[in-house]
């Protein structure tokens, strides 16, 4: 008996200390201790070899983008017949991230993948995980506009420098921006209008508050005055994360900083809220996750301010060609294309937003290489222009900008309700016009939690509003503050959830679906190790 209780804590001994293992493997597999040796770049790419590599895309519903990705592929295939790339599309950007965190700490992640920088700052938790670009880019053979490549390459100086520069982590590209976008205010001018005001230039908040206020009054059935309906919600926000952030920056307000300070709590962030608290009490505003997509009210006539991406201008205004209402349900008006109201009209800013392309690192530099000459196809005019032409999104270089095809397309705004619809258009002039009025947020190692923490401050105040659970005051704000800080893991530092960096630096803490991820991913492992123990002590018994 004295030998089997023996023999069961030494394994249930050899069970825990292998579990821990595996779980400061998982976690430290992505916190810098261990990883994959430095890339260093090849002095030519081997074309007697072939090489397989998978490309990570996000795309919605929209097969147009869908076989673009296809026609890049086939054709950088045609120009490269050792390279096959593999496509995987992925729904939304959030389920490539956590893919990719998984796979990370299995050794199994993609070879290139459309993602954002805040993404990126994450994955270079993990040591060599993601190539650096800086020599691949500037290379006389294999970078931009080189020797030895075999397609029409835009050069370094074509890349517009305010788009490369978001992809830059601590001082290194580890990234190449794929397409730009930022938000727009699509705004239904026949109801302003109606209600007897005029547009300005530019938008502001208290504008934008005031005429929503305005739409609220009713006739005695208790039917809108301004569209006759029941339904009305004036202002409705895509992004509450893009919302505060640029409520902040125009507010010259603390958010973070390059360092990974986090700012975000403060007096100005209490202020803001209290002022949206104010407007949602009167259902003046609302947002995306409380009522649903603004473009569904504003082709309805039941919303006057429509905030969301240039990018979503396709589903936007009487005649969008990928509204997703039924045609009884539209109601005709005027769609004005507008910059996001501002506090200070005289120094406007709007946020700098779309997707850029990492290439992973692995064990073999010609399969990087590969990855490489794949990644820089994708900023060929064939490819950039026909993507941007899909939806409100704008090339990332002057090459493609200024191309003869891209500016006929601009020219021919409005001559349909399709390619050339013209709210889509205008979006995408909107970006074209105001690069220098953009701003991107700093990136570090949890910045993809700051930003949605600071989306949540907002969500979580309009729901408390509407459920009239209590007062948004000082002292809400404040007990908001603590519960959000403690949700997103920002109040922990040097923590366990935090990452460091190989110099000892400390990165920021895991976003929650990370930790989770990990936890799931040891998890697994201990029952695999549990079940081997089971095994083992099960075939000694019989064996007696």
């Amino acid at each position: 008996m004295k030998s089997n209780d023996r023999l069961w804590r030494d394994m249930i001994r050899r069970v825990a200390v292998a579990a821990a293992a595996v779980c400061l493997t998982a976690l430290t597999g992505c916190h810098g201790r261990e990883g994959l040796p430095a890339f260093e770049m090849p002095e030519t790419f081997d074309m007697t070899r072939n090489y397989e590599i998978t490309f990570w895309a996000k795309n919605d519903t929209n097969k147009t983008q869908t076989e673009i990705y296809e026609k890049a592929i086939d054709d950088f295939e045609k120009t490269y017949p050792n390279i096959t790339v593999n496509l995987r599309l992925y729904t939304d950007y959030g389920k490539i991230y956590n893919d990719v965190i998984t796979n990370i700490a299995t050794d199994t992640t993609p070879n290139v993948c459309i993602t954002y920088p805040d993404h990126i700052a994450t994955y270079l938790t993990g040591v060599n995980q993601v190539v650096p670009l800086d020599d691949l880019i500037r290379d006389e053979r294999y970078g931009f506009g080189g020797s030895d490549v075999r397609f029409d390459s835009p050069s370094f100086d074509e890349i517009i420098p305010d788009f490369l520069d978001e992809c830059m982590i601590d001082g290194h590209y580890y990234a190449l921006p794929y397409m730009r976008s930022t938000e727009a205010c699509y705004v239904n001018k026949t109801y302003v209008e109606k209600l007897g005001y005029k547009l300005p230039e530019t938008l502001t908040w208290d504008f934008v508050w005031e005429v929503s206020e305005a739409a609220l009054a009713k006739d005695e059935e208790g039917n809108y005055l301004v569209n006759g309906q029941k339904v009305l919600i004036p202002f409705i926000y895509k992004s509450t994360d893009n919302m505060m952030i640029q409520m902040l920056k125009q507010k010259d307000a603390g958010y973070s900083t390059d360092a990974g300070d986090i700012l975000l709590f403060n007096d100005t962030t209490g202020g803001l809220l209290r002022t949206i608290a104010e407007h949602a009490r009167t259902g003046a505003f609302s947002t995306f996750k409380i009522s649903s997509y603004p473009a569904n009210f504003l082709n309805a006539g039941q919303c006057i301010f429509a905030v969301d991406s240039t990018a979503g201008a396709t589903w936007m205004g009487t005649d969008a060609p990928l509204s997703d209402i039924s045609e009884d349900k539209i109601v005709r008006f005027d769609t004005e294309v507008m910059m996001i109201p501002q506090f200070d009209t005289d120094k406007p800013y709007m946020i700098s937003q779309g997707p850029s392309v990492c290439v992973f690192n692995k064990k073999d530099p010609q399969e990087v290489m590969a990855s490489w000459l794949f990644t820089q196809y994708l900023l060929t005019n064939d490819v950039q222009i026909a993507y941007s032409e899909t939806e409100g999104y704008v090339p990332v270089t002057s090459k493609a900008q200024q191309s003869e095809e891209y500016q006929d397309y601009l020219a021919a705004a409005g001559t349909d309700n399709d390619v050339h619809y013209d709210v889509k258009i205008r979006a995408a002039r909107l970006m074209l016009d105001n690069i220098g009025h953009t701003f991107v947020t700093p990136v570090f190692a949890g910045s993809a939690s700051l930003r949605d923490a600071s989306g949540q401050l907002i969500e979580n105040t309009v729901k408390s509003v509407r459920r009239g659970q209590t007062t948004i005051d000082e002292e809400y704000t404040a007990a908001l503050f603590d519960d959000i800080s403690s949700l997103y893991r920002l109040d922990q530092a040097g923590s366990m959830g935090n990452r460091m960096a190989a110099d000892g630096r400390d990165l920021g803490p895991l976003p929650d679906t990370s930790v989770i991820l990990l936890a799931s991913l040891a998890a697994a492992w201990l029952f695999i190790i549990a079940y081997a123990v089971f095994q083992k002590i099960k075939k000694k018994k019989n064996g007696r």
